[in-house]
């Protein structure tokens, strides 16, 4: 395979017909046949790809280039998750308009070519995927939390991830409810993931004021909960983080599974497993 028949069909798996802008082949590459995959891979895991003999070091977040100066283009998609759970369009666009703004003008601080330039000087292809693979992890919970009634409990929720979804059981990292409560009712969820990073503040507000009792991110600040917490304590408004690295996994891996049954060679770096690992 090549970078672009990997890229397509990451692509492919998330329904997604164009390239998002934090997904991007630093160096591309053929006839890959081992491939690195982590959700960081920089400076040393390079070097020791290369010293290993893999043909590809496959990446989750954006390394380099383009793909780290424009989250900007990438953060806009929570308006469109907003709007399909019935969030209007301008409250939407306001929810997004300020993070926007920042990432415009702090991309422009990043030392773009450090990694790329690394990759090629050791003459391996370097590739990340962000959102396509952001996309089916958000589409695998947003599925599993669509099997469960707006009677059930958020604690309800949280035991139906961990049994459907063995990143969740096997990580070291919990499920947490920092905002609401496990008791509550579940209500109408949202599942506010693969938009480049959460909607802090802003995004979660917007859910809660339009009729979304549970959001789901996969992290957030502590600020963002106090804040969140002060507002809705008591309303029956739920925040729950299902965790970074478990969630960045639960999309990351049906797509090595994909690449495996095509015949290449995956070796997972710090990637939470779907099933148990071997001694």
């Amino acid at each position: 395979m090549t970078t672009e028949d990997i890229l397509r069909l990451a692509l492919d798996m998330a329904g997604l017909t164009e390239v998002p802008a934090d997904t991007a082949i630093y160096c591309p590459g053929k006839g890959i046949r081992r491939v690195l995959a982590g959700i960081d891979l920089e400076g040393a895991e390079l070097i020791v790809a290369k010293d290993r003999g893999f043909d590809l070091a496959l990446t989750h977040h954006p390394a380099g280039g383009a793909a780290v100066l424009h989250m900007d283009r990438v953060f806009v998609r929570h308006v469109e998750l907003m709007v399909r759970a019935g969030v209007p369009e301008e409250a939407a666009r306001r929810a997004v308009a300020d993070k926007s703004f920042e990432d415009r003008i702090t991309g422009q601080t990043r030392n773009y070519e450090r990694l790329p330039a690394l990759a090629r000087l050791l003459g391996i292809a370097y590739m990340n995927i962000h959102t396509p693979l952001d996309e089916i992890g958000r589409r695998r919970m947003a599925e599993a939390a669509g099997e469960l009634s707006a009677d059930a409990r958020v604690a309800d929720l949280v035991a139906h991830f961990r049994d459907r979804f063995g990143e969740f059981r096997h990580a070291v990292s919990a499920i947490q409810c920092p905002v609401g409560d496990l008791r509550s009712r579940l209500g109408r969820v949202a599942v506010a993931h693969g938009a480049g990073t959460n909607g802090g503040y802003p995004v979660a507000k917007a859910y809660f004021d339009h009729g979304v009792d549970t959001v789901i991110y996969i992290h957030v600040s502590p600020a963002v909960v106090r804040k969140l917490t002060e507002e809705y304590e008591g309303t029956g408004k739920n925040l729950l983080v299902t965790g970074h690295i478990a969630s960045d996994s639960l999309g990351i891996n049906p797509f090595l599974a994909a690449l495996r049954e095509k015949g290449l060679e995956i070796v997972p770096l710090g990637l939470v497993p779907a099933e148990p690992q071997g001694p």
